[in-house]
């Protein structure tokens, strides 16, 4: 017996509905529903333990998002048939609802939870990331979890100048605004995405979009959950807390921790200042008091910290390093560093520091993206690594973190639109964050820029990108330029905005408080352009604009276009002649197949120009195709008995028969007693012989024809003997 279902209807506005399910699937959850928007069906979960570890005091959340292969009637690639490690797309999409989730979880609340979504059924005119945050947040108010108020994700496009919805991927193609929005009903929490040069009040607008439709979603939600019968909040036991002792320990740490922080020295000195400042405090507990209440003294000595770093920007308008709110720090770059490289570059703002290097190659080096939802192939793509020593610690290396592939991701999204459609390579940028402190991924896209332009890649303009953050306390706020990594971590906002001169390229902010007005969020990005386009004349100082060509030791790319019924000529029987050019030229080559055009793309990849030559020659004989009545001249390379063997001069290697009749109007017996091994001369072609079926090129049709010999009159014949005597 099917279970009673409760279902919950969200209109779009434009036709389309999305769908919220529950009582059907995953009852065993704390809570499950089903989204369904078309064919795209996700499923979400969520399970909380109901105790807490008390040796932790941070939420362990695990946000799991995945992609069955099934869903889109495929079968997952290698060897092994079966869903492995998530992909850079699911991991992308993992981090997009976990950071709106994370914040609206108690302050107090440590219970080991986990959300998971799984695409079980997937519609190719739905992109179902756009879903995954309102199953999550669906899955949450089904439960019993305490958690502030449903939430939901939408995406919104600008098509043509009209915002969309949940745009479908033919939609995405053509759009100048790529904005992911997470909020609640009464103020946005993340925003993420990436445009074409657009301006602050038209990322805003797109903004403001995305949260009327979320709203809607989140209504939704309230109802489903009031239909299925709301469930009580269940009770937990929260973090210990002692009044009198956060009041003693912020009496004894506040004013020391403001005075250092007024100071501005550098992260290593004050970092060594406040913790002398906590020794001083817990040396004033027995071992008995700070073996009871050590871990409340840390946490109310941080909150000190914090409060009195945020005070001093609010009333002072200075902060940690000493500048005031909208001073960027120093900043120095170099191009050209590493000798070998097809291009790198070094970006350092004040303690953050990114080496970017570039390689170019060929259309083989894409990078290939094989998702129950996408295939697809990336001809520039950027790779983000972040080592321990880059903050000055040491710890194990686990592989690429999911904050690597977010960074990568974003830095990438900023740069990828500058970059020319007719760019014959494959670009592969790697980031690699050797100082961090505030904003490496901001470094890596003006390193990134720098080093494209040192490769030679033709960017269409320069791309710079910063950091910003916001403190408020409700009635002040101070919108802070360039922010360093602990101001990251004591602020209301974190917002990264990269952009040309022209307008903004991508974007990702956090907000990490309630009713930010959108006229705060307008001035903060203003403030933002100020600071991103006095780093980006830095760039412009250190390399005005792109290096006119590669460098020496980097490849060069030539492409050409053959009719596709030469590419078989051009590979040759098993790849034989490909691989033969390939050698004795030195070079690379690709063919691919335009199935639009039925043509072939031929990549030609070599340091060498005398061998690109050399491969362009060979491609030409190969393609080369003489037209009808035009004349060509021709190199005799073989006698036969019946004619000779010619070769096009504009097309070495390839050959025509001049037969022995065609070599003169008068009568020809022996060949060579016309043309002779190695003798130039010009012939006309005539196309494909009807007769002989074979192609046909003449000597003769060029020279003077010869006068006809006039005709002797016929001689009368004479009557013999033996018809006169019948006569």
């Amino acid at each position: 017996m099917i279970p009673k279902v409760f279902s919950q209807v969200i209109e779009l506005g434009d036709g389309r509905t999305i769908t919220l399910e529950t009582g059907k699937l995953a009852k065993q959850a704390d809570g499950s529903v089903v989204v369904r928007m078309g064919d795209t069906m996700l499923l979400a979960t969520v399970v909380s333990a109901r105790t807490s570890n008390p040796d932790i005091d941070f939420l362990p959340l695990t946000v799991d998002y995945r992609e069955k292969f099934a869903a889109s009637g495929r079968y997952p690639g290698g060897f092994m048939k079966r869903e492995a490690r998530p992909s850079n797309e699911e991991i992308l999409t993992m981090r997009l609802v976990d950071r709106v989730l994370r914040p609206l979880f108690p302050k107090d609340y440590h219970a080991e939870t986990q959300v998971m979504i799984q695409l079980m059924s997937h519609d190719e005119n739905v992109m179902p990331d756009a879903l995954a945050g309102l199953a999550a947040s669906t899955a949450i108010q089904l439960s019993d979890i305490p958690f502030e108020a449903p939430i939901s994700e939408v995406r919104v496009a600008r098509v043509n100048g009209e915002f969309i919805v949940n745009p479908n991927y033919e939609q995405l193609k053509e759009a100048d605004i790529d904005l992911m929005v997470g909020a609640s009903k009464d103020f946005v929490a993340m925003v993420e995405g990436e445009m074409e040069e657009v301006s602050e009040e038209e990322m805003a607008d797109a903004i403001k979009v995305a949260h009327e439709a979320i709203k809607v979603q989140c209504e939704a939600q309230i109802a489903l959950a009031e239909a299925v019968g709301k469930k009580e909040t269940r009770e937990y036991e929260g973090e210990a807390s002692d009044e009198a002792l956060e009041a003693q320990i912020n009496e004894a740490a506040y004013q020391k921790c403001y005075e250092i922080a007024k100071r501005g020295t550098s992260k290593q000195e004050r970092g060594e200042a406040f913790s002398l400042v906590k020794e001083e405090i817990l040396a004033t507990f027995s071992e008995e008091e700070l073996e009871e209440k050590g871990d409340l003294i840390s946490k109310y000595f941080s909150r000190a910290h914090k409060a009195a770093v945020r005070d001093l920007t609010l009333n002072e308008g200075l902060r940690l390093d000493g500048r005031t709110t909208t001073d960027i720090r120093p900043i120095w770059c170099e191009v050209d560093y590493l000798p070998r490289t097809h291009g790198s570059s070094i970006f350092t703002r004040g303690e953050t520091q990114a080496l970017a290097t570039v390689t170019l190659g060929t259309s083989r080096d894409a990078n290939m993206i094989d998702s129950p939802t996408i295939q697809d192939e990336e001809r520039f793509y950027l790779h983000y690594n972040f080592p321990p020593f880059s903050t000055g610690e040491a710890r194990p290396l686990r592989g690429t973190s999911r904050r690597e592939i977010g960074h990568g991701n974003l830095a990438q999204r900023a740069l990828k639109k500058m970059i020319p459609e007719d760019c014959p390579y494959t670009v592969r940028v790697v980031s690699e964050v050797l100082e961090s402190n505030g904003s490496s991924s901001m470094a890596t896209v003006c390193s990134g820029t720098m080093a494209l332009m040192d490769a030679g890649v033709q960017m269409k303009k320069p791309v710079s990108g910063i950091a910003m953050g916001l403190i408020s306390d409700g009635d002040r706020y101070a919108v802070l330029s360039d922010i360093l990594g602990d101001e990251d971590h004591l602020g209301d906002m974190d917002f990264k905005v990269t952009g040309t001169a022209d307008g903004i390229t991508a974007c990702q902010m956090d907000i990490k408080i309630k009713g930010l007005s959108y006229e705060i969020l307008v001035k903060a990005l203003k403030q933002a352009r100020e600071g991103r386009l006095h780093i980006l004349q830095k760039l412009v100082d250190t390399i005005e604009q792109p290096n006119a060509d590669v460098k020496a030791h980097a490849p060069k790319m030539v492409t050409v276009r053959i009719p596709g019924e030469y590419i078989g000529a051009v590979i040759g029987p098993g790849g034989k002649h490909i691989q033969e050019l390939q050698k004795e030229s030195e070079t690379t080559i690709v063919i691919n197949e335009d199935e639009t055009t039925e043509e072939g793309i031929v990549e030609i990849l070599g340091t060498n120009q005398e061998g690109i030559d050399k491969v362009l020659a060979r491609i030409q004989a190969i393609t080369f195709k003489p037209e009808r009545g035009s004349v060509y001249e021709v190199k005799v390379v073989k006698i036969l008995e019946f004619g000779a063997v010619v070769e096009y001069q504009e097309a070495p290697g390839n050959e025509v028969l001049l037969h022995i009749s065609e070599l003169a109007w008068e009568r020809t017996n022996n060949v060579e007693d016309v043309v002779k091994l190695g003798d130039l001369l010009d012939v006309k072609y005539f196309g494909v012989d009807p007769k002989t079926r074979k192609e046909k090129v003449s000597r003769k049709a060029l020279l003077p024809r010869p006068p006809r010999a006039e005709k002797k009159p016929r001689p009368e014949k004479k009557q013999t003997e033996k018809s006169e005597s019948k006569q």
